[in-house]
Parts: structure tokens; sequence; C-alpha cells
């Protein structure tokens, strides 16, 4: 079946394309959908950036804002909670699953990728492992967020930090690789 979805039980892909003609032509579609109804966008436009995001299959809650010059791969792999904050130069590498939490921000020039390789594979497979952003977590500046990690509920990773393991609920992380520093104390807003 030519559109089958190749991925197999363990999250990796098959020799052939990593994906179907009908997933890249739905993602072709998005980026040209996008650059020309969104991307030129002014910012106060969050509503219609995530209208045309849940066209493609995003799942997007109410009062969420993303700017035009967040890049998303594809959007069906997608789901952002109410009132989550995604900002300018965003890339979310989604062809694994990013589900981001309700009230979350993820800062300018912010990188999450949901996929990785197999480094012992001979055809270097595709491996898919989703990323979870829970709610009120804050990504700052142009931090990475890898392949597979849980940011827990409060959490914060720091300016220019990478996480490639799982970050504790209501924690501070900074550094590559991401550090505890300390407890996100939160005050009652």
């Amino acid at each position: 079946m030519a559109d089958a979805d190749p991925l197999d039980a363990a999250g990796t892909r098959g020799a052939g394309p990593s994906f179907s003609r009908r997933n890249r032509a739905e993602r072709a579609l998005f980026t040209l959908v996008w650059t020309v109804a969104a991307r030129w966008t002014p910012p106060p436009l969050h509503r219609w950036r995530c209208t045309i995001l849940r066209a493609f299959g995003a799942e997007v809650g109410r009062g969420v804002r993303l700017y035009g010059s967040t890049i998303v791969w594809h959007p069906a792999n997608l789901s952002i909670g109410a009132g989550a904050l995604i900002g300018p130069r965003v890339r979310l590498y989604n062809q694994g699953r990013i589900g981001i939490g309700a009230g979350a921000v993820v800062s300018q020039g912010a990188h999450l990728c949901a996929s990785t390789h197999d480094l012992r594979d001979a055809d270097f497979q595709l491996l898919l492992r989703p990323i979870t952003i829970g709610a009120d977590a804050w990504i700052a500046a142009e931090a990475f967020v890898g392949p597979g990690v849980t940011v827990g509920d409060g959490a914060v990773l720091g300016a220019r930090g990478a996480a490639f393991d799982d970050l504790e609920p209501c924690h501070i992380y900074r550094g590559n690789p991401a550090a505890a520093i300390s407890v996100r104390e939160r005050r009652a807003w």
C-alpha cells in the first residue's frame, strides 16, 4: 500500500522512504499555505494562524498565541493547550508528536525535535520520540528539547539550555546538558 505509514511497533521506519506520499503531500500543502497566508502576518493575528494549524490537523486550545515565524513540520503531530505561547522563530520539528501543555511558554528561537536516527542501523533509520511540555512550563530563548523528553509541569529550561533527559516538575534547569539548579517557587498570580 503506497500511502501506508511505514512506522513499526518500535517507532522506527523501514528501509524505504521515512514518510508516505500522503504525509509528504500534506506537509508540502501546509508549507505553501503557511507561507502565503500566515508567515507574513502581523503579531496580533494569533487566532488566524491557529485556525490554519487546526485546518491541517493540529489540536490548538483557546487563547493560544503563535507567531508567523514559527516553523511547524507537520501540524497533525502537534497539540497545544489553552493559553500557551509559541514565540517568534520557534522550530517545532515534529516528525514525532509534540504536545505543549496549557499555559506553557516556548520562547523565541527555541527548537523542539521529536525524532532522531538509529545510529546502529546501516540504513540510519528514523526513530520517532514524542516530546511533552507540561502545563505552565517555560522553554526559554534558543533552548533545545531533544527527542523523547518530557518537561514537567511548571519546569523551566533556561536560555540556550539543552534537554536530553526528562525535566522534573517545578525545577529550573540550565546548561548543556541541562542540569537542575533550583526549585521553582511560584507565587499566586
